[in-house]
């Protein structure tokens, strides 16, 4: 570290000498003694800004953290960005973040199209790309892409488990597919044919695309509905699928219907496409769903009830997207925890890689957040789960990742 030239020679050989671990700190671009940067892109605007409240929820538990006294003696200064979800403002707004802003490292960045946009250029400036808030499978490449690591469950594993639930309880399913039509859409599009495996091709009866650009997707759920098909999977982000939840409702289509985890918030999804409309919906769970009765006592919720309450009383406690925020906020914190006084960028990736049996106080009973230097998949695991009209209803049994 650079020291002051405040002190003389003498002074500053007394201060070597009698403090041993002074002298053993390291520190990269955007950390010091009293500070942490870090910085965020988040599409606090645009077609996918119900996903905004994740980076002002983050906001609050840092701020929560610096009252606290911050980690290992340092403040948290968050620089979370705007970039509408459009991939050209968030190469832009990285650059800044990165060159002039001079960040330690990137956290739980939002959107596969977004992320994928600065995936090689975080690689190549060395720059952790932390906790990626998208579920695509290609995240999980410690060898090819050693600066970036995701943190919820891969989407094509999540399809996958949707598969095998299909084949298990309607094995004469004509499936139709609604997909947001970029990397995320695709990505679980793949799982499902690939879980499906050969029976993909004569069980999907119909696929359809949207734009984020679209205003609505009321089409493509007529053009769905008119292919006779009795299961629907729903792959799209909250606001499209509270369309397609309500306009399927409104014309009278009543297929077992599979919602994709990243639109699973009661507050900010089913409560605009409306409750009754929702019931019956099946999904896929990590997270402990706030409005769920069974953790109305449970610890790691109360605290979640509790920040929330001082932190972020502007935030909606019936939005499951307010808890996946708080659980990756701690999950960053747990890491910087771990670096102790060496917060170069290298750390922090080995730290993020190190993680052990960690819960955040969100996860379902039985997922634990683990990385090592050769799976950069933080969480495994889900549980399916299904909407009776006020709360979603857990059933079945954690399956991980590689169940068969």
């Amino acid at each position: 570290m650079a020291f002051k030239p405040l002190l003389g020679g003498l002074a500053l050989g007394l201060v070597l000498a009698t403090s041993p671990a002074l002298a053993q700190k390291k520190y990269d671009p955007g950390a010091s003694d009293k500070e942490i940067k870090i910085g965020q892109t988040m599409p606090y605007s645009g077609p996918a800004s119900a996903y905004g409240t994740i980076g002002k929820v983050e906001a609050a538990y840092f701020r929560k953290i610096n009252d606290e006294g911050g980690i290992n003696g340092r403040k948290i200064t968050f620089i979370s960005l705007d970039d509408a979800y459009s991939p050209p403002k968030t190469v832009e707004m990285v650059r800044r973040l990165v060159e002039q802003d001079e960040v330690l490292l990137l956290f739980n960045t939002l959107g596969t199209p977004s992320n994928t946009a600065i995936h090689k250029y975080m690689n190549a400036k060395k720059v952790p790309q932390l906790f990626v808030a998208t579920g695509a499978t290609k995240w999980n490449d410690p060898k090819g892409n050693p600066w970036t690591m995701g943190w919820q469950p891969n989407y094509q594993t999540e399809t996958t488990i949707y598969a095998r639930h299909i084949l298990a309880t309607k094995p004469n399913a004509k499936i139709a597919v609604l997909y947001q039509n970029d990397d995320y859409g695709k990505d679980y599009l793949k799982g499902l044919e690939d879980g499906l495996g050969d029976k993909a091709k004569t069980m999907i009866v119909a696929r359809a695309s949207y734009e984020t650009s679209d205003p609505t997707v009321d089409s493509q759920i007529v053009q769905l509905q008119a292919s006779g098909a009795d299961v629907f999977v729903n792959i799209t982000t909250p606001k499209f699928a509270a369309q397609a939840i309500r306009k399927a409702y409104d014309i009278g289509w009543k297929p077992v219907q599979y919602l994709n985890n990243v639109s699973l918030s009661v507050g900010s999804v089913l409560t605009p496409a409306g409750l009754e409309k929702s019931v019956g919906l099946i999904t896929a769970q990590y997270g402990k769903d706030p409005t769920d009765p069974q953790w109305a006592n449970d610890p790691g919720m109360n605290e979640w009830r509790a920040f929330m309450a001082k932190y972020f009383p502007d935030g909606d406690t019936k939005d499951a997207s307010n808890v996946y925020g708080y659980g990756a906020a701690r999950t960053l914190v747990q890491v910087l925890k771990q670096c102790g006084d060496n917060l170069t960028r290298e750390n922090v990736m080995k730290q993020a890689a190190s993680l052990k049996d960690f819960d955040p106080g969100t996860s379902l009973p039985g997922i634990k957040i683990n990385t090592s230097p050769t799976d950069f998949a933080p969480i495994q695991a889900v549980q399916l789960a299904r909407f009776d009209g006020k709360t979603w209803v857990l059933f079945g049994q954690v399956i991980s990742a590689d169940a068969k």
